[in-house]
């Protein structure tokens, strides 16, 4: 009996939201909508929210104050730290008659942005030994540094937009020089940042510099990209070694692009999903998102964006390796229209890193430790 009520433990799922960001509140609508729809016959999730600030906190609340932004108020907040020791797989809980520890599974990373997507937190997890429901240290590095990125896409044969980097220091020349051969419009970009901040379209020589310098607030990078004329694509990637894809989506702009705003309340713009393109068009797309996503690394899911100009060329724009997850967002959109809902996405995402918890004496019945 005992070792049927083992069989059936479920497994912890530490979910981690928030972050020191600038995606902060973006993170929390993802995390909330993760939450809610989780598995909780099979899976239980353990809440680590993480503040602007950078604080550790066990949530023990609901998924609903995490998306107004009230939960590290609740009251259900407690210290909390990840064990560094390989094999543990503990969360270490500072509570105030001593320390504490939860179990962890699986972790599933749902931060955008710097500090929480870039790599930073896969490699405590992977120095940890704690398996990562999506990308890895190297992946998650590399998808979120534009410049990289686009190199070792094009180094598989994806064409990418022309580009310059700038570090801080450069010669502002140099932007200049490279717009004037380039043309306007162009954008300019932080290489290291996600949800759009700091990315202006420039369209005359007057707007560069005050461009440049937003992307510096952002990052110690800048990337210059030309602009290419057509529109946004993007195709949903889940797996590792099999792929599977969503539906092609398509970003329909009524004027300039698809910024913060943009992004998140769709004020002057519209997502299709399938796109508005040829069957055979939307096939190329996907095995081109799917060359990418091998290209860079990427495990478990990432969303891959792409432009497709009037003449039907496919040319790389990035890869979000956790992309934004609420019911509304663009990777759920895709799979739901490929027949996928959003549990059995969540499903499929962790069935990939599932294996039998670990044990140890913390963590294990009377019964099986005999």
């Amino acid at each position: 009996m005992a070792a049927e009520s083992c069989k059936k433990a479920k497994i912890n799922v530490a979910v981690f939201f928030g972050g020191c960001s600038s995606e902060h509140g973006v993170s929390l609508s993802s995390a909330s909508s993760v939450i809610l729809h989780l598995n909780r016959e099979k899976y239980e999730p353990v809440l680590i929210g993480i503040t602007k600030e950078g604080h550790w906190y066990f949530y023990e609340g609901s998924p609903e104050m995490i998306r107004d932004d009230g939960w590290e108020h609740s009251g259900c907040c407690t210290p909390a730290a990840l064990s560094p020791n390989r094999g543990e797989h503990r969360l270490l809980l500072f509570r105030p008659w001593g320390v504490d520890s939860l179990n962890i599974d699986i972790a599933l990373p749902v931060l955008h942005g710097r500090n929480g997507e870039d790599g930073t937190l896969q490699g405590l997890l992977e120095l940890a030994g704690i398996p990562i429901a999506g990308c890895g240290t190297l992946a998650s590095a590399l998808c979120m540094d534009k410049d990289r990125a686009h190199k070792l896409a094009a180094l598989s044969g994806v064409r990418v937009p022309k580009a310059l980097v700038l570090k801080q220091g450069d010669a502002f020349g140099d932007a200049e020089t490279f717009a004037g051969e380039t043309g306007y419009p162009l954008f300019v970009k932080p290489v290291k940042a996600g949800s759009s901040y700091g990315v202006t379209k420039v369209s005359t020589p007057e707007q560069l510099a005050s461009a440049v310098a937003l992307a510096f607030r952002y990052d110690n990078e800048v990337i210059l990209e030309e602009n290419i004329d057509g529109f946004e694509v993007g195709c949903a990637v889940l797996g590792t070694n099999d792929l599977i894809t969503g539906e092609v989506d398509e970003i329909e702009l009524s004027g300039g692009f698809f910024d913060y705003t943009e992004k998140y309340t769709l004020k002057t713009s519209a997502i299709h999903v399938p796109a508005r393109i040829a069957p055979e068009k939307a096939e190329e797309i996907k095995e081109t998102a799917k060359k990418i996503y091998r290209a860079l690394g990427c495990s478990g899911f990432a969303r891959v964006d792409l432009f497709l100009t009037h003449d039907g060329e496919i040319f790389f724009n990035e890869v979000n390796t956790i992309p934004g997850f609420t019911e509304h967002s663009r990777y759920p959109g895709m799979m739901k229209a490929a027949g996928y809902s959003f549990a059995d996405i969540l499903n499929m995402i962790l069935e990939q890193q599932e294996y039998l918890p670990h044990t140890n004496s913390a963590n294990v019945c009377s019964t099986c430790a005999s």
